[in-house]
């Protein structure tokens, strides 16, 4: 089967969106091409929309393969560089090869690479052709609501005796539909196995709902009383590009997240669900904000991303503690979070105190190749970094 990589053209849309559907079988929302298309018009006016790349791998006449790569603009050791991140990868098993020869096309077109994913052949593809690991990011979980407890594993008989169903339904995050939530942008292509919920009658899920609520209640309360006002901000102004400024000056390595940057990516023209944005102010000064998404079902909240001024560890307290009352309030079930630990963020302790357990599974690893070797250096350690998942590719697909 003679094939080539080559890159794309308009006429190749109906072939990408073909393949996208037959490399991922189990996930209904592929067949959501509108927002594909969408999305990609989004990149388009990213402020280096100019420079995003895609690539196709063809054979017999049709499509098999792709591979976008989407720009950005990073701080690194105090100097602005261009890294590109691969995005929306896919390749039918029967032209496995190409994934490589698709890769490899990459960091031949790009000078610098960052990339935030969770797949791990991805991972080896990616580490194979240069880019190499700087660290894992933390994953926290909070629930708030006991139907996303997983079902314990019961005998038969008692399974019988509860009228308890012998399938559990999917896992939600992975699937969607009218029960379900979308999968996570960054996990597997191939759907896991169904892993059941635990079906509660409803006094009890009431009772353990309201323990939860209260224990909220006094976590808040007990959580620090800084006296600080956190507000929904209805813009990015100038104040973010201040406080960007003052992380950048800090942190060695940093995405460029400037005004200009928020308002692409949390904007109306974004094709994802609307943002919230709270914010804490000293007078005219922006000490710290959060970036929240709910999902489309309302079950799942995001924090994309919550920075402060390096060290104003009681800021990230008051944006911690409004986020979940804000994600309780909007009904959400579960609260998701990843980020590297650095100056800017929340610590992990803060986290735990606020109800919050950390997974070490499911969580995404930063790479990053630069050309500059001085540049290259200083981002592998990822203790140089500041980083939320909200920062790069790896949560554009989330909705």
């Amino acid at each position: 089967m003679k094939s080539v990589v080559r890159p794309f053209e308009s006429n190749d849309l109906e072939g990408v969106n073909a393949l996208r559907i037959q490399a991922y079988p189990g996930f209904p929302e592929t067949r959501e091409v509108e927002y594909y298309t969408a999305a990609y018009d989004w990149f388009g006016r990213h402020p280096l929309g100019g420079e995003v790349r895609r690539w196709v791998a063809v054979a017999d006449g049709r499509v098999v393969g792709h591979l976008a790569a989407t720009p950005q603009h990073y701080r690194i050791k105090g100097q602005r560089v261009v890294a590109h991140t691969p995005a929306d990868y896919e390749v039918l098993p029967q032209y496995g090869f190409q994934a490589i020869s698709l890769m490899r096309t990459f960091f031949r077109a790009t000078e610098n690479c960052v990339a935030c994913d969770m797949v791990p052949a991805v991972i080896g593809v990616e580490s194979r052709l240069g880019a190499e690991v700087a660290g894992q990011l933390r994953y926290a979980v909070k629930l708030l609501n006991v139907s996303r407890l997983p079902a314990p594993s019961l005998p038969a008989p008692a399974r019988r005796l509860l009228n308890l169903r012998e399938r559990g339904e999917p896992a939600r995050g992975y699937t969607t539909g009218q029960s379900g939530t979308p999968r996570e942008a960054e996990e597997p292509a191939a759907a896991p196995p169904a892993r059941p919920r635990a079906p509660l009658p409803a006094p009890v899920k009431r009772l353990l709902n309201g323990g939860l609520r209260t224990i909220d209640g006094a976590l808040g309360a007990a959580f620090g009383g800084s006296g600080l006002k956190v507000e929904v901000l209805e813009s990015f102004d100038e104040s973010f590009d201040e406080l960007f400024e003052k992380v950048a000056s800090a942190v060695p390595c940093v995405p460029e997240k400037d005004s200009a940057f928020l308002r692409w990516r949390y904007g109306p023209d974004s094709p994802q669900p609307p943002a919230t944005v709270l914010g804490v102010k000293g007078g005219e000064t922006l000490l710290g904000y959060a970036v929240l998404l709910t999902t489309s079902t309302g079950q799942d909240g995001y924090i994309l991303d919550l920075t402060t001024i390096p060290g104003r560890r009681d800021v990230a307290r008051a944006l911690l503690r409004e986020t979940v009352r804000h994600f309780r309030r909007a009904g959400v079930q579960i609260i998701r979070y990843r980020f590297l630990e650095s100056p800017d963020s929340p610590p992990t302790e803060d986290l735990w105190r606020l109800g919050f357990f950390l997974r070490n599974t499911r969580r995404n690893t930063l790479l990053a190749k630069f050309a500059d070797p001085s540049l290259h250096e200083a981002a592998q350690d990822a203790a140089n970094w500041s980083y939320n998942i909200g920062d790069g590719e790896a949560t554009f697909w989330t909705r």
